[in-house]
């Protein structure tokens, strides 16, 4: 243990070394970084891989995703989140001590996560097959043979029980339900993925059994590799890992979104200093065909930090308010398009007027020339960064994978983006952003 360790060591200093010098000598010369090759394939079992081969660093990075999030769980919220913390916590022969113990010593790094989309599990390990291949058969026995021990399933129900009740007291958390649900409505969407204290209550070990059995099987699997592998080693390495899979099928399609035909507003009372304010509607999906316009629109209105026009109205010129954003979070249908700020109690009614004359003013007349030649150059400018790991790049892939988009999305991006135009952003707003329409949540303390 002790001479991984030192190793380890080591390494990762090697891996820092190499990092800085190839992403300086890469800016250097090219002023970007090239855009990764992802290779594409599906195996006979139905399992889809999307992998890129990097050699600049001994490493492997691998993300498994199965369609079994938050908006699969029917009657029963927090079922996928439970599902996917249990995995790890005992499999095959191995209980969870066992199953972090050879991994530490293996040098691996494991962790999972449940989105409304998707249940995610990585894994990072040293290409080196005598550390990779042991490495790759644990998390093959963590995904196709968990044993979903019942101290395991009590432990981390309770657990979930304490952070809901956590999140009463939490201005944020409280905001972000409801407004969740004050623009989803009935859709699945509109669950939070933590659940809700009587639904956690009543779930049982055979509901986690049973969401397994349906969701976490080969045609529902994307998995995307990263590394210093070649192709028929990441095509030894699925099989390695998904052979003990069921079959299984996809996951139904979940159904389309509808925009709220007349505007809503929520108060919650509570004792906080500030009040925070979300407003909004449901936005775009993954592929959409104006993703681009949105995307270096919103940039310009609330998605660019200090330099936002929402931030320079709110802050800037007023000081309402330390940060104000909006976002479009697109996923497999119509994910939110949301602004956000957080406000003294005695400013709330100013920092919503200001909001939304600022929203109606995007919306009726667009950015400027000024301000779109500012946002593409931010954009474009910062892309090579956000390509500059293994881990970075992995993140983009399993985007890809999961939501179907183009393999060439990485090298059309700054493309798509330096096509945009006023036109195009003018007509796309007045014809996707009602602000009429949108729900307004208020949660914060009277003034």
């Amino acid at each position: 243990m002790l001479n991984n360790l030192i190793y380890l060591s080591a390494f990762t200093k090697v891996v820092v070394m190499k990092s800085l010098v190839f992403l300086i000598l890469s800016l250097v010369a090219t002023g970007v970084i090239a855009s990764p090759t992802i290779q594409h394939w599906e195996t006979k079992r139905g399992v889809r891989v999307f992998f890129v081969a990097t050699s600049e660093l001994p490493i492997v990075d691998i993300q498994v995703v199965f369609d079994a999030g938050a908006a699969r769980d029917g009657n029963h919220p927090g079922l996928a989140l439970l599902t996917n913390a249990l995995l790890p916590e005992g499999a095959g022969k191995l209980n969870a001590d066992a199953i972090a113990e050879k991994l530490d010593d293996l040098g691996a790094k494991f962790n999972n996560s449940s989105h409304r989309d998707m249940s995610v599990y990585n894994i990072r390990s040293l290409s080196n097959p005598e550390q990779l291949n042991p490495a790759i058969d644990i998390l093959a026995t963590i995904l196709s043979q968990p044993n979903f021990p019942d101290a395991a399933f009590d432990r981390e129900k309770n657990r979930m029980l304490i952070g809901l009740q956590a999140k009463k007291q939490s201005p944020g958390a409280i905001a972000e339900e409801s407004f969740f649900k004050a623009i989803y409505g009935n859709h699945p969407y509109s669950n939070m993925p933590s659940g809700n204290e009587n639904s956690v209550k009543s779930l049982t070990r055979q509901n986690l059994v049973d969401f397994y059995n349906k969701y976490y099987v080969a045609k529902n699997t994307v998995i995307s590799i990263v590394g210093d592998l070649s192709r028929s080693k990441a095509e030894s390495l699925v099989k390695q890992l998904t052979g003990k899979l069921k079959n299984g099928q996809r996951a139904d399609d979940l159904p389309q979104t509808n925009t709220p035909d007349h505007a809503s507003l929520k108060k919650v009372n509570h004792p906080s200093t500030q009040s925070h304010i979300l407003v909004g509607q449901p936005g775009i999906k993954r592929g959409d065909p104006d993703y681009f316009t949105l995307y270096v629109g919103n940039h310009i209105l609330g998605g660019s930090g200090l330099n936002s026009r929402l931030s320079n109205e709110v802050r800037e010129k007023r000081g309402l308010s330390y940060s104000t954003r909006s976002t479009f979070s697109p996923m497999r249908v119509q994910g939110p398009f949301q602004i956000g700020l957080q406000t003294q109690n005695s400013t709330t009614d100013e920092a919503l007027s200001v909001l939304r004359a600022t929203l109606d003013e995007f919306v009726s007349k667009g950015p400027t020339q000024k301000e779109l030649d500012a946002a593409k150059k931010n954009i474009t400018g910062g892309f090579a960064l956000r390509i500059s790991s293994n881990k970075k790049i992995m993140g983009y892939v399993s985007v890809i994978g999961f939501y179907g988009l183009p393999l060439d999305y990485l090298d059309t991006f700054n493309k798509h983006v330096q096509s945009v135009s006023l036109e195009q952003i003018k007509e796309a707003f007045k014809r996707r952003i009602f602000p009429e329409k949108m729900a307004t949540v208020i949660v914060g303390g009277t003034s």
